[in-house]
Formats: C-alpha cells, sequence, structure tokens
C-alpha cells in the first residue's frame, strides 16, 4: 500500500515550524525520525495534509545536564540516549530501555519526542518517564506549558498535546542517593514489542524500601502505575517474602486485556514473572554493591 498524498516542509527552528503548522493547518503532522509515523502513512492509518519536518531544528536536540534534572531535546535520537554518559549516569534506566527498542537502524534515527508522542503502550520509553517522574515541556506559537508524565499519556496513542503543540523536551530528575532501577520486559524475539514490561525505581534505606515506582508496559491503554504492588514493598527490607507479596498485589493494580500474545490471565501472568525478575535484579545489584 502505498502512502496518501501530502505536502512537505521543513522547519529551520521552532518559531518556522509554528509558522508552518498555522500555514498548513491542524491537519498536518510533525516529522521527526520517522520511524513510526512512515510506517502508518504506508497503511493508511495516517492522512496528513502536510509533513513539517522538524529534525534539523537546534532547540529540539542535545542532552544536558544542571538544576538537579537532565533535559533531553524532543529530537534526541535513542542511540543518542543509549550513549550519552550523562544519561547512563543521572537517568541510568533510559540506558538500560535503549538496547530494547526495536532495533540499530530505527534506534540511529528514531527519537525520543517522537517515541513519547506516539504513546505506543508497549514501548519503553513512556513507562520509563512515568517511573522516573519526568516531565515534558510542550510549546505551541501560544508559549510553552509542563505536563508531568502520568498526565500526559491518555490512552493508545492518544496523550495531552493539542493539534498545535510540540513536544520539544523531556526533564528528568537526577538519581538520587539510594534509589535503584530496572528495567525488565518479555518479548517473542529480540527487537519486538514487548508482551509485558516494568520500569521500576525503588529507594532504600536501613529500614526498608521508602519509596517505590513501579510502572508496567504493554499490560494497559498507556503505562500502568501499579500503586498497590509498590504499597506492600514500602517499609519492608526487599526480599523474596516482599516480592510475593508485591506480585500477589498486581491482581489489584493490573486488568490487562488480551492480544495476539495471550488472554488476560496469561498477561496477569507475565507481569507477575517481569516483577519478580525487576525486583531480583535489584536484591543482586545491592549485594554486589554492599560486597
Amino acid at each position: 500500500m502505498k502512502a496518501p498524498e501530502f505536502a512537505y516542509a521543513r522547519a529551520a527552528t521552532l518559531d518556522d515550524a509554528f509558522r508552518l503548522k498555522a500555514q498548513h493547518g491542524l491537519d498536518s503532522c510533525w516529522l521527526a525520525g520517522g520511524q513510526s509515523l512512515l510506517a502508518s502513512l504506508a497503511f493508511r492509518l495516517s492522512e496528513p495534509t502536510a509533513l513539517i519536518d522538524i529534525s534539523g531544528i537546534a532547540a529540539l536536540q542535545g542532552i544536558m545536564l544542571g538544576d538537579g534534572l537532565v533535559r533531553i531535546g524532543a529530537g534526541t535520537t535513542h542511540a543518542s540516549l543509549g550513549a550519552s554518559h550523562i544519561v547512563r549516569q543521572h537517568a541510568p534506566l533510559i540506558a538500560d530501555a535503549i538496547p530494547h527498542i526495536a532495533h540499530t537502524a530505527i534506534r540511529n534515527r528514531g527519537t525520543i519526542g517522537g517515541s513519547l508522542a506516539y504513546a505506543d503502550p508497549a514501548a519503553e520509553l513512556p513507562a520509563c518517564c512515568v517511573a522516573l517522574d519526568a516531565t515534558f515541556v510542550l510549546a505551541s506559537a501560544a508559549g510553552e506549558r509542563r505536563v508531568s508524565a502520568r498526565e500526559f499519556f491518555h490512552g493508545v496513542y492518544a496523550t495531552a498535546l493539542s493539534d498545535a503543540e510540540l513536544l520539544t523536551a523531556i526533564e528528568l530528575p537526577i538519581q538520587k542517593s539510594g534509589e535503584q532501577h530496572s528495567l525488565e520486559e518479555v518479548t517473542r524475539r529480540s527487537g519486538d514489542y514487548a508482551m509485558a514490561g516494568i520500569a521500576a525505581v525503588i529507594t532504600c534505606a536501613d529500614a526498608g524500601v521508602t519509596d517505590a515506582r513501579l510502572v508496567f508496559f504493554a499490560l494497559g491503554d498507556r503505562p500502568v502505575v501499579a500503586i498497590n504492588a509498590a504499597a506492600a514493598l514500602i517499609g519492608h527490607p526487599l526480599d523474596d517474602a516482599e516480592i510475593d507479596r508485591a506480585a500477589l498485589a498486581l491482581a489489584r493494580d493490573l486488568d490487562p486485556p488480551g492480544d495476539l500474545n495471550g488472554n488476560p490471565a496469561t498477561k496477569l501472568h507475565l507481569a507477575q514473572v517481569v516483577l519478580r525478575r525487576a525486583l531480583a535484579k535489584l536484591i543482586n545489584d545491592r549485594a554486589r554493591s554492599a560486597a
């Protein structure tokens, strides 16, 4: 199948991008890495009047550290994220997610902003951003606004972005002392979308777990925060018994729909599998750091 007809314009600056958006109308579409958009065009799932190419806008590029935050330009590629020492040191959950995203060719072109704005519920980066309490910077010709990652995702391919807005940057709090992270997923083949996955951020002190953010992907219409499973960990040492308690609590957090990868019971079982793996990894990491 061939893509529908559309106009094409390349923006040099953000102001230029918003001018072109006004010129071509709200049915026009932003084009960054194009790794999701071009496929949807080929299958006629998208039929924009125009593509506005924002891949050359310098303001959308780069990774910076300052004021307790890692700020990532929305046009930064997955490959650049994976290679960044700033991301590896201060937001390692993001760095660990990169090898799970599709294949090398796609990571070289695909952007973090494109992945987040596309809002595929089986993608890794939306769940990671929710787990890290990220803030998204949204811009339009009228100005900027900030939206928390938890409030950004509204459903399958649905976000808080208006038709006139562009995601310009992602702000991540730097990793704090005592904070650990883990990302686990189950896939049929390397590079496939996850059948079930988790982005976990746990903070421990001598008395036990003080904070837990467990965010699942591929198990709902958006990243799912497992409040009950996290609560089962708080105030207790992270050990096998508490992992069992958290896994049992997942039934109150998740109501996964059946899909080609399994029925709801199978999906819930896979959620428990990735939870156990993620928390077991954190136990092992703590043991190694204490040795």
